[in-house]
């Protein structure tokens, strides 16, 4: 510690605010005095900002992918079969669902939607399974979005199918205009979406007469029934009347839909594998930062020392550890938000998108701030048994 510190110290131990300042620009001092542990400590906390948010991102990805449809489908309102927790499964509904939406109250419109899965014939033998979508095309409900070839308005064509762009060569090679045979049924491409790819094959739009035949849908039956809620009334008294009126289904809202399908995947499929990961970057950052903080506080012994003999209390060093953990938190997060980043921003593949909300950056920075902190405790122990004594030793 060099004469002009303790001098400041010694005048500094007689103000409070004096002392803190004095704290943190001696615990900064401290931190890039050693570049090999300011170094170590931050591989850290970036190793953990980094592969958390990349576990995260990728799992707010996947729940993109599978809450994408009701979210971009138009509706306030869905009706589907009881029970049911997603888009996939569930049994058909009676067209007289439709007509009992059409003439509830602040109902603005209501469309039948239908769901299954259809299979491509390849020209070279076999098939490939898609996700098959009817929209009718008042509304276009649930209709094609991400548009990146062709038309929505295609659809108004006979046989008119739009598929995923990014699916294009393993359905045959398709192009604009290229015939296939859909479950049996002869279809024309009439555009081409991009990033529309579930859990389930990848989504592909038809007119809703065309989708029912070629699923094989009785003409008195739908999968869903979408409902659009008219300008100024409340969707949840609208919601609640159809309840009413359809006590034997399912109503409910987009977002409680939304809400039902992120938790049914998490309870289901993504909760254990993706929490897994996320745990292992947290515990892995945590000992990293944890033995580099204490390893810099044993290297410094004396100095700590020093500072005790010159009036610096056990919760004057305690302040000198927490900048350093939020410091180390700060630049830390800083370089692996960066480097998440720019990983986010070079994957160009429509099966795998990171998702990065701005919350996941907020949280980052706090999260990262009390992991940091947590870690300093460990070398805090240490600090609380120096003796001033050992600096005469």
């Amino acid at each position: 510690m060099s004469d002009g510190v303790k001098r400041r110290l010694g005048t500094a131990v007689r103000s409070r605010w004096g002392k803190n300042r004095l704290m943190a620009m001696v615990g900064i001092r401290m931190m890039f005095h050693d570049r090999a542990k300011l170094v170590g400590t931050l591989l850290g906390v970036i190793f953990a900002t980094v592969l958390v948010n990349q576990q995260l991102g990728v799992l707010m990805g996947l729940l993109f992918k599978n809450t994408m449809l009701v979210e971009n489908a138009g509706a306030d309102i869905w009706i589907v079969s009881p029970g049911l927790e997603s888009v996939i499964g569930g049994n058909r509904l009676s067209m007289y669902t439709l007509n009992q939406a059409r003439v509830a109250e602040g109902v603005a419109w209501a469309e039948p939607m239908a769901y299954g899965t259809a299979n491509v014939s390849l020209p070279n033998g076999g098939s490939e399974a898609v996700s098959l979508i009817g929209t009718r095309l008042t509304h276009y409900g649930a209709g094609p979005w991400n548009m990146v070839a062709g038309d929505v308005e295609a659809l108004e064509m006979p046989d008119t199918v739009i598929f995923e762009d990014s699916q294009r060569q393993k359905l045959g090679g398709l192009n604009l205009g290229s015939v296939r045979e859909l479950s049996g049924h002869r279809v024309v491409v009439g555009g081409f979406t991009w990033g529309l790819l579930p859990f389930a094959p990848s989504y592909a739009f038809t007119e809703f007469d065309t989708a029912r035949n070629i699923l094989r849908i009785p003409s008195d039956q739908t999968t869903f029934v979408l409902v659009g809620v008219a300008e100024g009334a409340d969707v949840n008294a609208v919601r609640d009347d159809l309840a009413r009126r359809l006590p034997e289904l399912r109503v409910i809202t987009r977002e409680d839909f939304r809400s039902s399908i992120v938790s049914y995947l998490i309870r289901a499929q993504l909760g254990i594998s993706f929490g897994t990961s996320t745990a292992f970057a947290v515990i892995v950052g945590f000992v990293i930062v944890a033995l580099s903080m204490f390893s810099a506080v044993v290297d410094n012994i004396r100095e700590f020392g020093t500072l005790k003999a010159m009036g610096a209390s056990n919760f004057d060093l305690a302040k000198l550890l927490l900048v350093q953990s939020i410091a180390y938190a700060v630049i830390g997060s800083i370089v692996g938000l960066f480097l998440v980043t720019r990983m986010s921003e070079g994957i160009r593949s429509a099966n795998l998108v990171l998702v990065l909300p701005w919350w996941m950056y907020a949280g980052t920075f706090g999260f990262m701030t009390v992991l940091c902190i947590v870690a300093s405790g460990l070398a805090l122990l240490r600090v609380r048994n120096v003796e001033p004594g050992m600096v005469f030793r």
